[in-house]
């Protein structure tokens, strides 16, 4: 096993090596403009710089606090949602139809109402980042407890658990977890989109996606892909390490790791 995982180490740095090095042969020997495309060594040396300015950091802090702030609202109202439309039949046919009329309007289209309703705010930012967040989460949630074998709480009952809350809390949630972990990280993904256009059209004025449209306009393109590769290595960082924590403590049973 750690063999394996060494070997996958370094398929994953050639990887990463081979297309570091052709970045950098077609930028500087193709393209030859830094404005259409900027080198790895410039990108480097511009991610250095703005590391000791203090602007990435600022800029990044911002970008989760917006990104914390529609992520929570979207778990607040989309777990409970799922899991009412999931157990209870009554509650699927009235919600629905709102949902599903709701749902295909892109997040995007929400930017005027929200810098109406809560100006050039961080809570405004966050609202648009919930509503592309939540529906991926209340989809999946009602998913997993609509799907719950029969079985399952037929046991449940013999052992005990009558109530419905006793039900849904020892029997239902954990059988659904894994449905809700994938909508959760469905969700962190479009969240993450979200962030990006809120911030890129005027809903903030701080944050990755403001200083991506912010440098473009002074023609800074080095700055412009450096903010770029920090939104997909952040990404890529926050998702590994939630699915690393789903592993290890609520789902620890796939791996025969309960003890």
């Amino acid at each position: 096993m750690h063999d394996k995982r060494k070997i996958n180490w370094l398929y994953t740095a050639a990887s990463l090596i081979t297309c570091i090095l052709i970045w950098q042969a077609v930028a500087v020997y193709i393209v030859g403009n830094p404005f259409i495309l900027p080198s790895f060594t410039d990108v480097l040396l511009a991610f250095i710089l703005l590391l000791g300015s203090g602007t990435l950091i600022s800029d990044l802090t911002m970008s989760f606090l917006h990104f914390a702030i529609g992520i929570g609202l979207a778990l607040l109202i989309g777990i409970p949602t799922g899991i009412l439309m999931g157990w209870f039949e009554k509650m699927f046919t009235f919600l629905n139809p709102v949902i599903e009329i709701i749902r295909p309007i892109p997040p995007l289209a929400w930017i005027p109402f929200a810098i109406v309703w809560f100006g050039l705010t961080n809570f405004s930012a966050g609202f648009v980042i919930f509503i592309g967040a939540v529906f991926p989460i209340i989809i999946n949630t009602y998913t997993g407890f609509s799907n719950i074998p029969k079985i399952f709480v037929e046991a449940g009952q013999m052992l005990g658990c009558t109530k419905n809350r006793d039900l849904i809390r020892f029997i239902a949630f954990p059988a659904a977890v894994p449905h809700i972990a994938a909508g959760f990280r469905i969700a962190c993904g479009v969240a993450w989109m979200c962030l990006v256009a809120a911030e890129m059209f005027g809903v903030s004025a701080y944050g990755l996606g403001h200083k991506i449209w912010w440098y473009y306009h002074l023609h800074q393109m080095t700055n412009v892909l450096v903010y770029m590769l920090i939104l997909g290595i952040v990404g890529l960082a926050v998702d590994a390490l939630f699915r690393f924590y789903i592993r290890r403590s609520l789902l620890r049973w796939q791996t025969g790791e309960v003890h």
